[in-house]
Parts: structure tokens; sequence; C-alpha cells
């Protein structure tokens, strides 16, 4: 992860975290990515009635970015206050190969102070990329 971002998207990432509807669950996450232009971007899980239509913090705090213009990222913090630290989930992680690199950093942390670093290739390997689909 860019040392001089850590903090600051540790930080972004509860903040989000704070905000996440997570009334069926109670399995609140947040999420913060840095772009490639340094901007940083949040979001959090949204869970809905209909199980099925719950949208991960990942994929909204990646969707904010889309939303503006921002396509690339560096990197991507995960946090949620389980004393388990938590990786994307397998949705999130084709989501986060489609837009990330597959050395780009990918950190899980917790309210423990707890951290856990894959790349993008150790979390989907032979992932389903952009690459793959006929020009």
């Amino acid at each position: 992860m860019t040392e001089q971002y850590a903090d600051i998207l540790a930080e972004s990432a509860k903040l989000a975290f704070e905000n996440a509807y997570a009334p069926y669950s109670n399995f609140h996450v947040g999420a913060a990515a840095l772009t490639e232009s340094n901007t940083i971007v949040s979001g959090c899980n949204v869970e809905n009635a209909s199980y099925g239509l719950t949208v991960c913090a990942e994929r909204n705090c990646i969707a904010q970015a889309i939303i503006s213009g921002q396509t690339s990222f560096k990197t991507l913090v995960i946090y949620t206050e389980q004393d388990t630290l938590v990786p994307p989930c397998g949705a999130c992680r084709q989501v986060i190969a489609e837009f990330f690199e597959p050395n780009a950093q990918i950190t899980a942390i917790n309210h423990l102070g707890k951290k856990m670093h894959w790349s993008v290739a150790e979390l989907l390997p032979n992932a389903f990329t952009p690459k793959f689909l006929n020009k």
C-alpha cells in the first residue's frame, strides 16, 4: 500500500463502515480505495430485504469512483469490527480484478489493529478479465 495514504485509507474505510446499512446481518463493512490519480473513494455495504440484492462495500466503493470517471486503482482497504480479518467475497474479487492490476494490494483491517494483505492475483488467480473477451 502507498504508505503516505495508509492511515487516510484506513480512516476513510472506518468512516464508511459507520454508514453501512446492515439491518439483517448486522455485518457492517467499510472500504476505501486509492485511484491512480490519488483520489480516495469509499463505500459501505448496503443490504436489502431481498438478500441477493445486497451490495458489498468494496463494489460500492469502486462504483463511487467509476461514477466520477475514475477506473484505475492502486489499492483498497476493507474495514470491519470482526475479530477475524475478512477478505473480499467472490463477487467483489471479480470486480476488483476488473479494475485493479494483478499486483495491486488489497488490505483487510479491523478495530483491533490487525492487518492482512493480499495481491489481487492471490485473491483471484487466473481471473476472468477483459483480456479474455474477443475484440
